[in-house]
């Protein structure tokens, strides 16, 4: 069993990585994309397990100086602000990460035959090699970043070994779309979600709908479209640039869109998303804040999606983190993530531990509360 550690996903083979994580609509075209978009302030490694020679599991990662108070709000957010004003550097570490920056969860896969014993085995090989790394690099903080509920034995085992606490991450939502069309999908909303949908979508017939591969044409409003998203998102990440947009189109080919929205000939939103023949994936968003309460573009483009997977007998629509309240309201069930992480220093380990406890996202929100709870008993049951 050997570990592998490497700057670029090209030091895996296309099919031995796919081959790790079948079905994936975000796959090894869907990472080199990424790895080439030049995302500031991010440096990409991947991890792999060959047992003689063979490709047994992998999982992306990634560095960045990432910034302590990114999932605070409100007072929190504010207390953070004012430390940083007088110790700018403490809220700043540097942290070597599982998962990416650009992805629904940390894909972590395995040989198609891997058996439940040697998925622990390789799993303890990764984490060995990111420990090893992390020195390496004089990294100051390891994480796992959404890591998902489906794999929650897996990484518990692993990451409590290696003393890694877990915080709830925003949580991932489906649709399961078993619909004839709209206005049976229409009718599986409660009746008060019924009718302030369709109170949304009267003026929905004003704008122009397409569904397109390409964007030379649109590019400067496209990246108007997400900055002004970008900048007035709540929770602030990766800053995406034109290269990943265009890049991802370029390298997924029929597997990925641009739905575009156009007002009067103007481009007022868009949507990026992945698919294929047994999911949608709504990757990202932009649009006209100056027009988005008016025409109600977010509920737009969401029955937009949801009549394409009807229309192509696409049985399930992830539409991703975030806005999780209005999403189980139009029907979506959710799946738990996770972020894992320690500080390799013990003093500042032992100061973060006690500092999550009133910084958890799931504090003051009774969803995602209740969600951590069911994962957890799921766990204890199993």
């Amino acid at each position: 069993m050997h570990a592998d550690v490497a700057n670029s996903i090209d030091a895996f083979g296309r099919d031995e990585w796919n081959a790790l994580f079948p079905a994936e609509l975000e796959d090894w075209d869907y990472y080199r994309a990424t790895e080439h978009a030049q995302l500031a302030g991010f440096t990409f490694v991947y991890f792999g397990v060959r047992v003689d020679g063979r490709l047994r599991a992998a999982v992306p990662g990634f560095a960045v100086d990432y910034r302590l108070d990114t999932t605070l709000s409100g007072a929190l957010k504010r207390v953070a602000e004012a430390i940083k004003r007088v110790f700018p550097r403490l809220l700043s570490q540097r942290m070597l990460s599982l998962g990416s920056p650009v992805s629904e969860i940390c894909h972590l896969g395995f040989a198609p035959d891997a058996t439940p014993q040697e998925k622990r085995a390789l799993l303890s090989a990764i984490l060995d090699a990111v420990e090893r790394h992390a020195a390496a690099e004089r990294v100051q903080m390891i994480a796992i970043k959404d890591a998902s509920a489906a794999q929650d034995a897996l990484w518990s085992d692993a990451a409590h070994a290696r003393g890694l606490r877990r915080q709830p991450g925003l949580p991932t939502a489906w649709l399961d779309v078993r619909f004839a069309d709209i206005d049976a999908y229409l009718a599986s909303l409660s009746a008060g979600t019924r009718k302030d949908m369709r109170r949304k979508l009267k003026k929905a017939a004003a704008l122009q709908i397409e569904w397109r591969r390409d964007i030379a044409d649109i590019r400067n409003d496209v990246m108007r479209l997400y900055q002004e998203t970008y900048d007035r998102a709540e929770f602030d990440f990766e800053q995406l640039t034109l290269a990943y947009f265009e890049g991802v189109l370029r390298a997924t080919g029929a597997r990925a869109s641009c739905v575009t929205y156009r007002l009067g000939g103007r481009l007022v939103a868009f949507n990026l998303v992945l698919h294929d023949s047994a999911r949608l994936l709504d990757k990202f968003w932009g649009m006209d804040y100056a027009v988005a309460r008016e025409y109600n573009l977010y509920f737009v483009s969401w029955f937009e999606n949801v009549r394409w997977c009807i229309e192509h007998g696409v049985p399930l629509y992830q539409s991703g983190q975030g806005l999780h309240r209005e999403k189980m309201r139009l029907g979506s069930r959710l799946g738990a993530n996770w972020l894992w992480y320690r500080h390799r220093n013990r003093v500042l380990d032992a100061v973060f531990a006690g500092v999550e406890k009133i910084a958890r996202l799931d504090r003051l929100d009774p969803e995602l509360a209740a969600l951590s709870r069911s994962n957890v008993a799921e766990k204890d049951a199993a």
